[in-house]
C-alpha cells in the first residue's frame, strides 16, 4: 500500500507507487509517525524543499519520527507544487535558483515570498507560449509542463504525449509568479528523464 506523499503539480499530496526522483519536504512533520498517515495539515512551515534522494548515505525510515518526507516526479514538479531547491543538499542547484532571482533575498525571504503565492487565488488562464520552460500548467483536470515548442502531458510515472503550444491557446499556471520569473532569468530545472524521450 503506497504511502501518501506523493506530490502532484497542484501541490496536493496523494498515495501513488510510482517513484520519483526527488525527495522534499514541507518545513516539519505533517503525519503521525505510528500510522505514517498524514495529518490535517499540509505544511508544517513556509520552508518547503526540494533535496537529493541520495545525499551523504544518509538511510531514513520513510515517514516515521522526523519530518514528513514527500516526493516528486521531477523538479519541474516539485517547483510548480511551490517549492525551492535545498541549500544542504542541492547547493550548487539554490545558489543559481537565487541567483536568477536577483541575488537580494535570503532563504526565509524567499520562503514568505513563495508562501504567499502558494495561498493566494489561483492565477487566471495566460497563453503558454509566454511562459519559459519549465511552467507547468492545469487544463481541466490534467497537468502539462513547457518544454521547447510543446506542452507535455503530465502523470506520477511520467510525460506522455507532446501538444503543440498552438493545440492550447490558454491554460492556468500552477508555477508561482516568483519561479516563473526565475525560469525566464535562465534557470534550468532537473526534467524526468520520460521528457528527453518526447523531444
Amino acid at each position: 500500500m503506497p504511502l501518501h506523499n506523493r506530490v502532484r503539480p497542484d501541490g496536493q499530496i496523494v498515495a501513488d507507487p510510482a517513484r520519483g526522483t526527488f525527495m522534499g519536504n514541507r518545513g516539519g512533520r505533517i503525519h503521525v509517525p505510528e500510522t505514517r498517515t498524514l495529518t490535517s495539515r499540509r505544511w508544517a512551515s513556509r520552508q518547503w524543499i526540494i533535496c537529493e534522494l541520495d545525499f551523504k548515505q544518509r538511510h531514513r525510515r520513510v515517514m516515521g519520527h522526523s519530518y514528513t518526507e514527500l516526493f516528486f516526479l521531477d523538479e519541474v514538479t516539485a517547483l510548480a507544487a511551490g517549492h525551492r531547491p535545498c541549500f544542504e543538499c542541492r547547493r550548487p542547484a539554490a545558489k543559481a535558483f537565487f541567483t536568477a532571482h536577483g541575488g537580494g533575498l535570503k532563504a526565509p525571504e524567499m520562503d514568505r515570498l513563495l508562501h504567499a503565492e502558494r495561498l493566494a487565488a489561483q492565477a487566471s488562464e495566460v497563453d503558454p507560449r509566454g511562459c519559459p520552460d519549465g511552467t507547468m500548467f492545469a487544463v481541466g483536470t490534467a497537468f502539462y509542463a513547457r518544454r521547447g515548442g510543446d506542452l507535455l502531458a503530465w502523470s506520477p510515472r511520467g510525460y506522455s504525449h507532446a501538444a503543440p503550444l498552438a493545440e492550447i491557446p490558454t491554460a492556468r499556471p500552477l508555477t508561482p509568479a516568483t519561479t516563473i520569473g526565475i525560469l525566464a532569468a535562465g534557470y534550468r530545472p532537473a526534467w524526468h528523464p520520460s521528457a528527453g524521450c518526447l523531444d
